[in-house]
């Protein structure tokens, strides 16, 4: 596994920049705990070789272990380009999408693109790529590129199930997955609807919202970026049963949203994956499961049928 070098200075990073200019790019990274990998993060987003100026926001989520003492540090050495949000009370356990509700009204970039404070990127060019791509491509409204999951003992035989193609606008409104931690989209979200405020992956709920200005690219040439396995991160090590719950919460979201704009394509779309995912997240045996779902695929047909 390829780790960030260290961080330049900041005159170094903004030499190529024009002046006075507002960030092109609003890089925004949500942490909490990360005190051990929170550097690796930072490092990895300043060493983004660029001919255009970019802000990192980092979002701390009241950390207790020291991780927003080292974001501190960053931010008085780096003041023109790191701008810190330091909770005092964690916002997560006031309801999720912690980047839509806090992190993106400051952002000032055309464009945003998200990591975390546990993973890093290892592509110098990166964002470089991603912007001259939606720069010169307007009916895409995301890039989007590869990620390699690993823990302390290295790679991990894991597959995420992030989209390796590019997506059509309707895709991205059914919310397929997307590797959070390399995406890089046009600045186009101005709040989130009531309807989806409940949801537990607002990732899914971004890209579902992004679906609605435009399609997705996938970029192969962009080396992975590095999605760190571990006991606290937020997703990567709950049972498959609670991610099902979480999963089938932000469906039903999507669902309330998609059936107050009365779009039957997404609303047939969204019942069928609430049904499914309905009858994983009780972690049923195999046969028990397969019942359900039957069962569930023929309401579901005859709701289809009385919608026409």
């Amino acid at each position: 596994m390829k780790w960030p070098s260290g961080s330049k200075e900041e005159d170094v990073i903004t030499k190529d920049w024009p002046d006075d200019e507002l960030p092109l790019l609003s890089i925004c990274c949500i942490t909490f705990n990360h005190a051990s990998y929170i550097e690796e993060a930072i490092n990895s987003f300043l060493m983004q070789e660029t001919n255009f100026p970019f802000e990192i926001i980092i979002h701390d989520d009241a950390s207790i272990d020291g991780t927003s003492d080292i974001i501190r540090a960053y931010a008085s050495k780096y003041p023109k380009i790191i701008k810190p949000i330091i909770q005092v009370e964690n916002q997560f356990s006031k309801g999720g999408l912690i980047n839509p509700r806090l992190v993106f009204p400051k952002a000032v970039g055309k464009y945003i693109a998200l990591c975390e404070g546990d993973d890093y990127w290892v592509d110098t060019q990166k964002v470089q790529k991603q912007i001259e791509f939606l720069e010169a491509n307007s009916e895409y409204v995301i890039t989007y590129s590869d990620c390699v999951p690993f823990d302390e003992n290295g790679v991990v035989s894991m597959d995420f199930g992030g989209a390796k193609r590019d997506l059509e606008a309707v895709e991205l409104k059914k919310a397929v997955p997307i590797y959070t931690l390399t995406a890089c989209f046009r600045n186009v979200i101005n709040g989130i609807p009531q309807d989806l405020m409940a949801a537990r992956y607002g990732d899914l709920i971004l890209w579902s919202l992004l679906g609605h200005y435009g399609k997705g690219k996938y970029l192969p040439d962009i080396l992975p970026s590095a999605y760190r396995v571990h006991s606290g991160g937020i997703a990567s090590m709950k049972s498959t049963k609670e991610k099902y719950k979480m999963l089938l919460i932000t469906q039903a979201a999507l669902l309330a949203y998609y059936v107050r704009l009365g779009d039957k394509g997404l609303i047939k779309h969204f019942i069928s994956e609430v049904l499914r995912s309905s009858v994983l997240s009780q972690g049923w045996p195999l046969s028990i499961r397969s019942l359900g779902i039957l069962f569930l695929r023929r309401i579901k047909l005859r709701f289809d049928r009385l919608c026409g």
